[in-house]
């Protein structure tokens, strides 16, 4: 609903505007009845009928199917509270355990109910309680330490350290998740990015920026998985220095990145996109030096070059999102 309306003045001195009567009779408001105003960091005002009244829990119920999982997760995503997943007669021991493997990737939800032909899930989080900014750091923060154990695997022929890689990334998806959440609840809810200070356009920046790093924690998954391949393998002096050269480059690159995005520093982002040329630089001189690497570990080395390549590509992608904080 969008109205055009003059702003008007008693003879006191005091400024109004009227509200439309549908709106008024759809929130079931008469003379007398209080809203609240409040201003938003760019000078709008939002009008709330309802602010004194106790929030509803979103609720949405489920039958059982085949895509149940991915089901459960895009309405944990779209921000609904209760989530009851029903069935006809029972829920067999197969769908329940994909029902708890599920709740376990997804953080704030719980099973707090369950019979028979029915288990109900609560997201027991407050989302002003959580900063997007704070999230993505988190997140961010995982995804580095899993590329520097990637580089220190590979280089040290550690199978367990480039295992353990693996077992974060799924933490670095419970987050990205919960910042899918918080990010949606924001731009349904004015007076929530008023509290956390994220406005409405903000948060597809945020969007996009968790992605990327989601996309930087898998490429590292992606990398061991190689590693392991190698099967201890002990690399060579020169490719050694060349893959900690590489991983430094790559390193430095989403680091600047992610402190460019969240100081608004363009200066920063675009040092990003200049270290292009060393980063093709030290590429190009490990597929040089691999090449002369038995067969057998050829195709490796080549894949996590090119994973670490991609790595870069992805810091590009979160610089180049970066605008300046006050325009």
């Amino acid at each position: 609903m969008s109205e055009i309306r003059k702003v008007q003045r008693t003879p006191g001195g005091t400024f109004f505007v009227c509200i439309p009567k549908s709106w008024a009779e759809e929130h079931g408001l008469h003379r007398g009845c209080t809203v609240s105003i409040n201003e938003t960091s760019d000078g709008k005002l939002l009008i709330d009928p309802k602010y004194d009244v106790e929030p509803s829990l979103r609720t949405v119920t489920l039958k059982i199917g085949s895509y149940l999982s991915r089901e459960i997760v895009g309405n944990y995503l779209l921000g609904f509270d209760i989530i009851r997943v029903k069935a006809k007669k029972r829920i067999g021991v197969e769908m329940r355990d994909i029902v708890k493997k599920t709740v376990s990737r997804l953080i704030g939800l719980e099973i707090v109910e369950e019979d028979y032909s029915g288990i109900v899930l609560q997201c027991l989080l407050d989302p002003s309680g959580f900063l997007p900014e704070k999230i993505l750091r988190r997140g961010y923060a995982i995804a580095a330490g899993m590329h520097r154990d990637v580089v220190n695997a590979l280089v040290d022929g550690d199978v367990r350290l480039a295992k353990s890689v693996i077992a974060r990334d799924e933490e670095v998806n419970r987050l990205y998740f919960l910042l899918v959440r918080i990010l949606r609840t924001i731009i349904q809810n004015p007076s929530l990015s008023e509290k956390l200070g994220v406005r409405p356009i903000e948060c597809l920046d945020y969007r996009l920026a968790a992605s990327l790093v989601e996309a930087i924690g898998d490429e590292c998954v992606r990398a061991v998985l190689k590693t392991v391949e190698l099967k201890n393998t002990k690399l060579d002096e020169d490719l050694k220095k060349l893959f900690v050269d590489f991983h430094t480059a790559c390193f430095g690159a989403h680091e600047s990145a992610l402190k460019a995005f969240f100081t608004g520093n363009i200066e920063i982002a675009e040092g990003v996109r200049n270290m292009r040329g060393n980063v093709e630089k030290i590429f190009a001189d490990i597929e040089k030096v691999a090449r002369a690497q038995s067969l057998d570990v050829v195709p490796q080395i080549l894949a996590v070059t090119s994973i670490l390549m991609q790595i870069y590509e992805h810091s590009v992608d979160i610089a180049d999102l970066v605008m300046p904080k006050k325009l």
